[in-house]
């Protein structure tokens, strides 16, 4: 008897202790999680859609794998359905100023519609293109002494790129599809290298392709190119890529996208797509209102 006892109140300790250490795992995980992320509430509206055991035990597995997943990443992810809404305002803007829509985006893609030069020191454009949704999208930076920088999006860890560049030496280019070979070379060089002249070698321009685009007849040339990029450490890691140089308000303009040379067969889709979505616009549209107000303090 006093065995039997004993075994049952072993078999009562070890129910008990199991359930401490479960209750403890669920109030640990939970307390970890809960000040790092915040699930919106769309998303936990569908995890509760299926009421049943089973799928609740799912769900909450895979909300926290999403939640660790989400505190990886550094800057935000747009919701899917947040992409079709963009592309309408986008669309209405574009429309505001006269100019053609987007056509339809790809699947993985979404837009981008900025103003180049808000600044003081600039003469405004407007910039339109389409890129992938999972790739950072910087701006010029505003100050007192006007505006710096240009519009970048990339895939920075894996050196995918597409960037704007404005020539003002270059000037407005009436036929800009009439230019040669070494025009668009000149300008894709200063295009890539500005952040200083020693930082490639090799450049070469290897194919050129006119287009014109819908708005007034717009001229765009698509020029293939490559070229081997130095870097700090001496390294020389070659680069492929693909650019559109068109030529509106009183100077020339440029968006280029290149990957490593590494890269490049996979990625070569996704750069045409960036550039054949390109479109830069000036001509007969009022930017004025587009400008950074500068306030004096009169006191």
């Amino acid at each position: 008897l006093f065995k039997q006892e004993q075994g049952n109140r072993n078999n009562k300790m070890v129910k008990l202790t199991l359930a401490s250490l479960s209750l403890a795992v669920i109030v640990g995980t939970t307390s970890a999680f809960t000040p790092v992320v915040t699930l919106p509430s769309a998303s936990l509206t569908k995890l509760n859609a299926e009421d049943t055991r089973r799928s609740f035990f799912g769900q909450i597995a895979g909300s926290a794998a999403a939640i660790s997943a989400a505190s990886t990443f550094a800057f935000p992810i747009e919701p899917a359905l947040a992409f079709g809404g963009k592309v309408n305002k986008i669309n209405a803007r574009l429309a505001s100023y006269g100019l053609p829509q987007m056509g339809e985006i790809a699947s993985g893609y979404t837009a981008l519609l900025e103003v180049w030069g808000k600044g003081k020191n600039r003469n405004p454009l407007l910039v339109n293109f389409a890129y992938p949704i999972d790739w950072v999208v910087t701006l010029p930076s505003q100050d007192i002494n006007g505006e710096d920088g240009t519009i970048q999006a990339g895939e920075y860890a894996r050196g995918d790129t597409a960037t704007f560049y404005v020539s003002d030496e270059a000037g407005k280019v009436e036929n800009i599809n009439e230019q040669p070979k070494a025009f668009f070379e000149k300008i894709l060089i200063k295009s890539i290298s500005q952040k200083g002249d020693n930082m490639y070698q090799n450049f070469k321009v290897t194919k050129i392709v006119p287009k014109t685009a819908e708005y007034k007849g717009q001229q765009y040339m698509v020029c293939d190119f490559k070229y081997q990029l130095l870097t700090g450490a001496g390294f020389e890691i070659d680069r492929i890529g693909v650019a559109a140089v068109t030529s509106a308000g009183g100077a020339t303009q440029v968006l280029w996208s290149a990957s490593t040379a590494l890269r490049y067969k996979k990625t070569e889709i996704q750069l045409r797509s960036i550039v054949d979505s390109f479109r830069c616009y000036a001509d007969g549209l009022d930017l004025s209102m587009e400008k950074v107000v500068e306030v004096v303090n009169e006191y």
